[in-house]
């Protein structure tokens, strides 16, 4: 009825027309003379807001109609090539009209029926196969979403992580056993067993069209579905933004794993098309990612995942990358990126992502980015040595974060200011104490800083900027508290990198007090951290190793490992124990 009363091209008008009797009638409810025309007044209010409620939902189908209709027109008149990239569009969660599932099961149906009115019969073929692939992923999301979240709750203690075997931890094997249909269900077996998708796609695996969509619909709804209850944590924001950002990260890798395996495999035209749609996907996520508001502008790949997933993700994530125009999102991407190159060692790489990202930040009016670029462009200089440049960056840093208000800008500058002028100070050998009280009240202003703001992983580089400036320093007992807080503040933020780093120099302080047990405790845990994320400051930890090696004897070193072990093993698992000796012998091969 409410339709029918509405001529086209009039519902603007009915709209203003109902917000100014909306009004009008609210102060009529709120200033009535009597009860009589209150009630009254009330019983008006009540209508003309049923009315707008059902004009409400009146427009949100129209637009849902009119979104429907759009993605049959673009997938059914696209080339057979650009057919696949056209649904994902479609179906991109970053879409100003995005489908629910119920609204995707409607657009297979209507891609079923419009197949039938195509004369061509190799793209009617092509549009079923679409229709068929999202009806059969959304009943495989059907038989997952009530597991969702419960390998979370049987896995019982211990940090939460996609990775893993069967018998250990992850959602994977459980979802495995739910879905019935043969690709995700052999892709799901895989990732629990940490399977390299290389291998995995040269087993005799149906690649048609209609797979790969229904693959596409499953992680589509399990990335979004875990998001979105991660999201809800509301008894505890920071761990909900922590498995949120995991989510996004993992996802994006096995898309970017996916389309890297394809590749190896064949070059063919039906698998080109494969390998640019799980580019495509990629990119959706990580556009996703960066607009979420705990998007980690001071964080990187290791932040969130390990395991041996994320040990070349870096370079399957450039890929999709390189498709993309400048635009904040990239921004963005390209600062965390960089941040996890560095991590990594790889200046020049990391120079090359925050220089770009630096770049977009400005013509986009990122300002908060662009700082980020600044200070993380100044940690890359301080890695090189080059303290004088690190001090430049770190300067512009503070001052475009104080004239912006940039709280955590600032404070990540504060930080990168000091730790430099102190490295900068050692280098020229300067021994005057006023130099090294100065950088250090820099580092305790940054510190007081972000204890107000709550940011731990930037806790986590303070701390440890504080503490290794105390190791220069030759005041080890002081950079040991400052150590232990960093890697506290690290274990809780989850950075490797950062994790790894606070142990490696807890380690140069215990060793410097004669605390030889934690010396070996805290070396082997940092190289191992180190070496896992494929980061170069593994050896410098595997360095004082060997020393004590040598100093104390095998048999002595093997006896104190031995002694750690009960502290070594719930951290890093017994295959890591046991990989210690190996790391060590690889480092002295190195020497």
């Amino acid at each position: 009825m409410l339709l029918q009363g509405v001529s086209s091209g009039t519902g603007e008008i009915l709209e203003r027309c109902l917000e100014e009797r909306l009004l009008i009638t609210q102060q009529q409810v709120d200033s009535a003379a009597s009860e009589f025309k209150q009630a009254k007044a009330m019983r008006t209010l009540r209508a003309l807001k049923t009315i707008s409620s059902e004009w409400e939902k009146v427009q949100e189908q129209k637009q849902v109609s009119e979104a429907i209709n759009t993605a049959i027109a673009a997938i059914t008149t696209a080339s057979s090539a650009e057919r696949l990239a056209a649904l994902l569009r479609m179906i991109d969660p970053n879409q100003q009209q995005v489908l629910n599932w119920r609204q995707l099961a409607e657009l297979a149906k209507n891609l079923q029926q419009q197949s039938q009115q195509i004369s061509d019969p190799d793209s009617a073929a092509e549009v079923q196969m679409l229709s068929a692939g999202i009806t059969a992923g959304l009943a495989s999301w059907q038989r997952l979403e009530d597991h969702l979240v419960s390998w979370i709750y049987d896995q019982g203690q211990g940090k939460i992580g996609f990775e893993g075997s069967p018998e250990q931890r992850g959602p994977w094997a459980l979802w495995a056993k739910q879905v019935k249909s043969p690709l995700p269900q052999s892709l799901f077996q895989a990732l629990a067993l940490n399977q390299p998708l290389s291998e995995w796609i040269t087993q005799d695996l149906s690649m048609d069209l209609s797979s790969w969509v229904e693959l596409t619909v499953v992680l589509q709804c399990l990335q979004r579905g875990l998001v979105s209850w991660c999201d809800k944590m509301v008894y505890d924001s920071k761990i909900g933004a922590k498995l949120s950002i995991s989510t996004f990260l993992f996802f994006a890798v096995v898309w970017s794993h996916l389309a890297n395996a394809l590749h190896q495999k064949s070059a063919s035209v039906g698998h080109e098309r494969l390998i640019n749609g799980c580019f495509q996907v990629c990119l959706q996520i990580l556009r996703a990612f960066s607009h979420r508001p705990y998007f980690p502008l001071y964080g990187g790949v290791f932040a969130n995942l390990n395991g041996k997933y994320l040990k070349d993700a870096l370079d399957y994530l450039d890929q999709p990358l390189r498709q993309v125009e400048g635009t904040q999102e990239k921004a963005r991407i390209l600062t965390w990126l960089g941040y996890s190159l560095r991590a990594q060692g790889k200046y020049g790489r990391a120079n090359d992502f925050h220089q770009q990202a630096l770049e977009i930040a400005r013509h986009a009016g990122d300002q908060i980015c662009e700082i980020a670029n600044f200070n993380h462009l100044s940690r890359i200089c301080a890695a090189q040595r080059n303290y004088p440049e690190a001090i430049n960056y770190s300067q512009r840093a503070l001052m475009l974060s104080r004239q912006t208000g940039d709280k955590l800008g600032e404070a990540n500058a504060l930080t990168n200011l000091g730790y430099s002028e102190v490295f900068q100070a050692q280098q020229q050998g300067l021994v005057e104490a006023e130099v090294y009280e100065r950088a250090i009240y820099y580092l305790e202003q940054g510190k007081q800083s972000l204890e107000k703001l709550g940011d731990r992983q930037s806790q986590a580089l303070c701390l440890s900027s504080l503490g290794i400036a105390h190791v220069v320093i030759e005041q080890p007992q002081t950079a040991i508290t400052y150590l232990e807080q960093g890697w506290q503040a690290a274990q809780f933020s989850g950075d490797l990198y950062l994790q790894g780093l606070n142990l490696a120099y807890l380690a140069q302080a215990c060793y410097s007090t004669q605390n030889l047990e934690q010396a070996v405790y805290t070396g082997c845990l940092g190289a191992y951290f180190l070496e896992q994320i494929g980061s170069n400051d593994w050896r410098q930890p595997a360095g004082l190793l060997a020393i004590l090696q040598g100093q104390l004897g095998m048999e002595a070193f093997q006896d104190l490992l031995v002694q750690q072990r009960s502290k070594v093993i719930p951290l890093i698992g017994v295959d890591g124990y046991e990989y210690i000796p190996q790391l060590l012998a690889k480092y002295r091969e190195s020497i």
